[in-house]
């Protein structure tokens, strides 16, 4: 990468972080709330994008990191008095913990594609099943975290209004963002990308595949993870088809595909694409008064924006403005 590209990208993440910085100043807690939906959905992406976009393994099952976070820290906050801060660790260490587990299981037995693709599915529907038996955690009729009061401290409870969300997910946004940054442009990351192009290969040059495969499996699903922490606290109440439904699985990675896949701005991109027409489409449907409308009009722009876009939208602008030397940024 020359240094003037460099200098560009640099000055363009810092003018974007510091727009949004700011847009709290200007904007109503509806549009604060969107944008704080907008970082959420772009962490998830950011991780979903690391394993698949960088080292090629398909998971449709990542609702299963999300949902075993979200449920890791309401319990031990909820039912063990656990600060927030702290539960974010194991909220994090679980997930990973399984993405390894599922990951061992399936590339010891060579298990690639698609039928690893089946292979998390699998394991994400065998966990909401067990959490919706399960009365722990109030099985079908959801897990509850207290409500505020007027004595809650945001920075101690992690809880607190838009604005205080908001911020909070942006920070965790750009420090996904800059450790995605980091381990792509690192030796770890020219390891994800030859396995991705031809895992035999890799294998034949000296690298480590399987050991690879699996870290980039734990470190994903340990930032879905946080993300599903950060949904719990957000929501303050938990039911399993919520968190670790299908739908939730193919929800998280809709918006890497949409602003690219192997880019490290991409994820974020299209999650400020997805998420505002998500919430265009639904009060579309309200204000229509017929009930899956919005799905309908959601999933049509989808397909218009694949349509033109099927590498994603981002390489295509990245090139226009010059932050890109070969659509990938």
């Amino acid at each position: 990468m020359s240094a003037a590209l460099a200098t560009r990208q640099t000055v363009a993440a810092i003018l974007f972080v510091g727009v949004l910085a700011v847009v709290p100043i200007i904007a109503d807690d509806y549009q604060i709330a969107v944008l704080a939906q907008v970082f959420l959905t772009a962490i998830v992406g950011i991780a979903w994008n690391l394993m698949m976009g960088y080292a090629g393994q398909l998971s449709l099952g990542h609702a299963l990191y999300f949902g075993v976070g979200a449920y890791v820290l309401a319990i031990l906050t909820e039912r063990y008095g656990v600060s927030p801060w702290l539960a974010m660790i194991p909220a994090a260490v679980v997930p990973g913990v399984f993405g390894i587990l599922i990951g061992a299981l399936g590339f010891r037995f060579s298990v690639r594609g698609v039928y690893f693709a089946l292979l998390t599915i699998a394991f994400a529907e065998m966990a909401r099943i067990g959490f919706e038996h399960w009365d722990y955690v109030g099985k079908n009729g959801g897990f509850f975290l207290s409500a505020l009061t007027s004595a809650n401290n945001p920075m101690r409870s992690l809880r607190g209004g838009a604005t205080f969300i908001y911020y909070a997910l942006l920070i965790c946004m750009v420090l996904t963002w800059s450790l995605s940054i980091v381990l792509v442009r690192s030796r770890l990351g020219y390891f994800w990308r030859a396995v991705r192009e031809d895992e035999d290969a890799a294998r034949a040059m000296g690298v480590k595949a399987l050991r690879h495969k699996l870290l980039v499996v734990a470190i994903s699903a340990a930032i879905t993870g946080i993300a599903g922490a950060w949904f719990a606290l957000i929501n303050g109440s938990l039911f399993p088809d919520s968190v670790l439904g299908m739908r939730i699985s193919i929800d998280l990675i809709v918006a890497p595909v949409v602003g690219g896949l192997g880019t490290l701005f991409g994820p974020i991109f299209g999650a400020l694409l997805v998420v505002p027409v998500n919430e265009f489409t639904r009060s579309l449907s309200q204000s229509f008064s017929i009930n899956g409308l919005n799905l309908l009009f959601y999933g049509v722009l989808l397909m218009v924006i694949v349509k033109i876009a099927p590498h994603g939208c981002w390489p295509a602008i990245a090139g226009w403005l010059r932050l890109s030397k070969h659509g990938r940024s």
